[in-house]
């Protein structure tokens, strides 16, 4: 059953960040200051109401499935883990809250561009950390216990 669960809240926020990616990158390139300006705002509401649950009950069956177990791949889906939990705490986050704000507020001036790049890249580096957990889960959900 954890792992059902692991496995379930590890999909949800997966695609939460791909579709806010996603839909940043492209309403930024095809979309209209308005796309824009409702998008920062769903991702606040709902998208973080969503996202934030998924990525700790991720962790949280990560952490009780790993119990006990002292394995390579285990180490380092941890480690991945951390990072990506420090580079939603202290860059996503916040940046998605400033970027929400300004949008509302319609300034749409060149911090709003840097930041808007650093949280793409952000949560680049996220997506592709959660891929390689996914490879890592799939190699150990191969592994025969003895």
């Amino acid at each position: 059953m954890k792992l059902k669960i692991h496995l379930i809240a590890a999909i949800l926020a997966s695609l939460c960040i791909t579709t806010f990616f996603t839909a940043s990158l492209l309403s930024e390139l095809l979309g209209s200051l308005q796309l824009v300006t409702q998008i920062k705002a769903s991702i606040l509401f709902p998208g973080l109401f969503i996202l934030i649950p998924a990525m700790a009950i991720t962790g949280i069956t990560g952490n009780l499935l790993a119990k006990g177990k002292n394995n390579k791949l285990i180490r380092q889906k941890q480690f991945r883990m951390k990072l990506i939990a420090a580079n939603g705490l202290l860059i996503l986050l916040p940046s998605a809250i400033v970027l929400s704000r300004w949008a509302q507020a319609g300034q749409f001036d060149t911090d709003f561009y840097l930041l808007q790049a650093l949280e793409l890249i952000a949560g680049g580096c996220n997506l592709f950390l959660l891929g390689q957990n996914a490879l890592a889960g799939r190699k150990l959900s191969a592994i025969k216990p003895n």
